[in-house]
């Protein structure tokens, strides 16, 4: 634990100064993909896990393919094809530590070789796996618990690490639901045998709550529903400052267009709703917001825009 905390300030010192060489990086490490700040007195610890090059359909199955390939060039961004952040956030909070989301591990059949780098990631923080007391997992899609599923990560992890998960979220995945999605080949066998492998290695582990959950001083995670049954938001408050990381409540395009429907929405009107129900509470109380799908480290503010919004990143710290 107090290896946790070194490092963490050593993070923070860095990027309040020079981020050139950040602690623990390894040679071959030009950019760190790791970004800390401060939630009051919680620790934070934003990590990419890579990305992932899927179809821009998925971004918006509901739009017309003009309207969508508008936005797309309105965005500098190619029309087939669109990388994926993959954000992962380690929060330090009470004497816990708290890995939010695992990334996607190795699925070697759906040629995503550039995600699943949140453990080597992790390793050249210097953060101990067995320093993690809990992880919280925003919902049970095989990149936010894949990472727990590398060989050899659960040796590495604590005996008496909690996972904490909403209860439908362990209930869907017991017989899911893909009717409503919109997904590329081999991706929903690929989601259930992830979430099926996932339960059956940690369910002695597993501390399932029904709506509202407090992981450790200010770390509560709520369940929204939509994007998953049990997908959750985590809320980070300490004194007068807040953050909340939306998992996959919220993509890059859904601040113009919060009505498109994400190709991995399992009841995509709820999860439309959830959106914009969450980015109105954003809007008003003027937090910080992290997602796991927006640009890395995706730290920044949301504003109302007209019947729409807007994401207003923060400027980084060096």
């Amino acid at each position: 634990m107090n290896q946790m905390i070194h490092n963490t300030q050593q993070e923070i010192n860095m990027n309040l100064h020079n981020t050139s060489r950040a602690v623990g990086s390894r040679p071959e490490e030009l950019v760190p993909s790791r970004y800390a700040l401060k939630v009051g007195e919680i620790d934070v610890l934003v990590i990419s896990d890579g990305v992932l090059p899927l179809p821009t359909a998925m971004l918006a199955h509901n739009a017309a393919p003009r309207v969508r390939a508008a936005w797309l060039d309105n965005m500098f961004l190619p029309p087939d094809a669109f990388d994926w952040a993959l954000n992962a956030v380690l929060v330090r909070s009470g004497g816990k530590t708290i890995l939010i989301d695992a990334g996607l591990g190795s699925d070697p059949d759906l040629h995503l070789p550039r995600a699943g780098q949140l453990i080597r990631r992790l390793d050249a923080a210097g953060i101990d796996l067995a320093s993690v007391t809990d992880v919280v997992l925003t919902h049970m899609h095989m990149d936010h618990v894949g990472g727990l599923l590398v060989d050899g990560v659960k040796e590495r992890l604590r005996p008496d690490l909690q996972i904490h998960v909403a209860a439908a979220e362990v209930k869907f995945w017991e017989s899911p639901d893909f009717t409503q999605t919109n997904m590329p080949q081999g991706f929903p066998d690929a989601l259930r045998a992830a979430a099926k492998r996932f339960t059956k290695e940690y369910h002695n582990h597993l501390r399932q709550f029904d709506e509202v959950h407090e992981v450790a001083p200010g770390v509560v995670v709520r369940r929204t529903g939509g994007h998953t049954p049990g997908h959750s938001v985590v809320r980070l408050t300490s004194g007068a400052d807040a953050l909340t990381f939306a998992g996959d409540a919220v993509f890059t395009v859904g601040f113009d267009h919060p009505d498109w429907h994400n190709g991995f929405e399992h009841d995509p009107e709820e999860a439309a709703r959830v959106r914009v129900r969450l980015l109105r509470e954003l809007a008003e109380t003027g937090e910080m917001l992290v997602a796991t799908h927006m640009p890395f480290p995706s730290v920044g503010r949301v504003a109302v825009d007209g019947d729409a919004f807007r994401f207003v990143p923060i400027f980084w710290d060096y």
